[in-house]
């Protein structure tokens, strides 16, 4: 490995890692386009983001556990589930085609795209609430109420069932989809939220990474290098950058995103074609 590509593994997880303190997610999003671009398989790819994951989203809960900001018992009901479904996502990448597992990516791109606009409306309305002197409770127990059909077990074995998917099929933590839902199903506050949804990050990379390891897709040595960039990124976000309004993070985000989604079509067809 040259010393350039160290660098670029170093400054692609600190990157990631910013994300993760920020955004509540896992930073999957960049790496996965990063190693296919570095000319690894997409499976290699997903497998080894998924390490990569687990460290920075360990990094950025630890911190979030030592300022007293990390609720076990959410952490717990909503990656429980997700333990299950990360094995499910793990066993289909192996299955689909590079050329189908880029595209699908590419969709999930997009979708986080619209995801991220999402959040940004949600974070909105829960702040106008407060300003409002709604009780916290209360709207909980008011969204809670709203549909029937997601109660808070079912929402939580939904979300954590989801993200758990995502895990294993693209290397990605679940995050970004995460966030929206615990604060659309559960109530949450944005703050909570993204603070759990780091907390489940670990679990379901966990439980991705190693059934991606027990195939032989997992490249250590890059995952580790990423991970410890992700690390070291979770601690920049959480404590020293300073607060970016929203409306920065999300622009840059989906541009981001957008950015990735075209470069990652543009592999699945050069796989399709070849």
């Amino acid at each position: 490995m040259t010393s350039t590509t160290l660098l670029i593994f170093a400054a692609a997880g600190i990157f990631s890692g910013i994300l993760a303190g920020f955004l509540g997610i896992g930073g999957g999003t960049v790496l996965v386009p990063l190693l296919v671009a570095l000319g690894y398989k997409p499976v290699e790819a997903v497998a080894t983001s998924s390490l990569a994951i687990l460290i920075t989203a360990i990094s950025g809960s630890v911190q979030n556990w030592r300022m007293g900001l990390f609720s076990f018992n959410r952490v717990i009901a909503i990656g429980f589930p997700a333990i299950v479904t990360a094995q499910i996502g793990a066993y289909l990448a192996t299955r689909f085609r590079p050329y189908l597992l880029l595209a699908s990516f590419g969709l999930l791109l997009l979708l986080n795209i619209y995801l991220v606009e999402l959040r940004k409306q949600l974070t909105a309305k829960k702040k106008l609430e407060e300003e409002q002197g709604i009780d916290a409770e209360a709207q909980k127990l008011k969204t809670q109420n709203s549909n029937i059909f997601f109660n808070p077990n079912i929402a939580r074995i939904f979300t954590g069932s989801t993200a758990g998917i995502l895990a294993g099929l693209f290397g990605v933590g679940g995050g970004v989809i995460m966030v929206p839902l615990q604060i659309l199903l559960l109530g949450e506050t944005i703050k909570v939220a993204i603070q759990t949804s780091l907390g489940v990050i670990v679990i379901t990379a966990i439980s991705a990474c190693v059934g991606h390891a027990l195939r032989g897709n997992v490249l250590f040595t890059e995952g580790f290098l990423l991970g410890a960039g992700g690390f070291l990124g979770a601690q920049i976000s959480t404590r020293f950058l300073p607060k970016l309004p929203d409306e920065v993070v999300s622009l840059a985000f989906r541009t981001l995103l957008g950015i990735l989604s075209i470069y990652v079509f543009w592999q699945a067809w050069q796989s399709y074609s070849s």
